[in-house]
């Protein structure tokens, strides 16, 4: 185990946490699915990526395949590159004028900077959750209905009553809320705020789900809650979440990525990054060296 190698003492117990988190998920990942990690499909595959700000170099020549209906996390010390990378798979780094994209990043072997693409149509397949819940400035309904009017998803109020209601249902806050659609978003308390903004990126139809340290910003019953959501949304999402918390990255991800410096170290099953990494620097970040 990695924290033989730790004198802090400290070390111990973060170890047996991670233990802790690994055995469980790893139990959990058994009883929800009989298909092997190592066999699922690849859903997005990212070669030679580099990202420049300026003169800057942001990424360097990052290679990483995500599996279809997994969860992946991207852990790394602060300023890594993390949400560079994620910015990258829905093109948001597009709107930052001094950025520059360079590599290829395909989804189910179709290249989403081909110049061809329709970006707005990218973004619709792509679902986007932020560190701070972000709702918009309306009723808990039209939160939810503001992407599948834009994009055209319904043709009457019947079918879009009946997408805000799944996708509420979907995001576990149908129960708490259904009763005041009409009432503000923002009148909801921090998770309640983060789940709805997770509904209302299930509402546009997504085959991916970008989370960006979804859970900074709440209270730990708060995070336990969108934790067991995610777990639950993997079933029909491919899932990518970037956390400083090596808990949580046990706790909620089948695969992951280790970023530092801009460049990916170690990638690979959740279980032998934590337990057995081959890369020293991994295994310093994670047992509390640096970061």
């Amino acid at each position: 185990m990695v924290a033989t190698h730790i004198v802090e003492s400290e070390a111990p117990m973060l170890d047996k946490k991670l233990d802790k988190e690994l055995d469980a998920n790893n139990l959990a990942e058994a009883e929800t699915t009989n298909v092997d990690p190592a066999k699922k499909s690849t859903k997005i595959t990212s070669e030679d990526i580099d990202v420049y700000y300026g003169d800057k170099q942001a990424l360097f020549g990052i290679n990483l395949e995500i599996l279809e209906n997994s969860v992946t996390s991207l852990i790394g010390p602060s300023g890594c590159g993390k949400s560079t990378y994620l910015r990258c798979i829905n093109r948001m780094n597009d709107v930052i004028d001094i950025c520059r994209v360079s590599g290829t990043i395909k989804i189910d072997g179709n290249d989403i900077y081909d110049p061809a693409l329709d970006v707005v149509e990218l973004r619709a397949r792509i679902g986007m959750v932020f560190q701070k819940p972000n709702p918009f400035p309306k009723s808990i309904y039209d939160n939810i209905a503001y992407g599948p009017r834009i994009h055209g998803l319904t043709e009457n109020k019947a079918e879009l009553d009946e997408l805000v209601e799944s996708s509420l249902v979907k995001a576990g806050l149908w129960k708490e809320v259904k009763d005041r659609l009409a009432g503000p978003g923002t009148g909801l308390s921090g998770g309640q705020q983060q789940r709805l903004c997770i509904a209302r990126a299930i509402a546009t139809k997504p085959e991916v789900i970008l989370m960006d340290e979804p859970c900074s910003a709440l209270d730990p019953i708060a995070t336990a809650t969108i934790e067991e959501l995610i777990d639950e949304l993997r079933t029909n999402y491919t899932i990518v979440i970037v956390t400083h918390s090596m808990q949580q990255a046990a706790r909620v991800s089948q695969r992951t990525a280790f970023f530092h410096l801009g460049k990916v170290i170690e990638e690979g099953d959740t279980t032998q990054i934590f337990t057995n990494p081959q890369n020293e620097k991994t295994q310093d970040y994670i047992t509390g060296r640096f970061g």
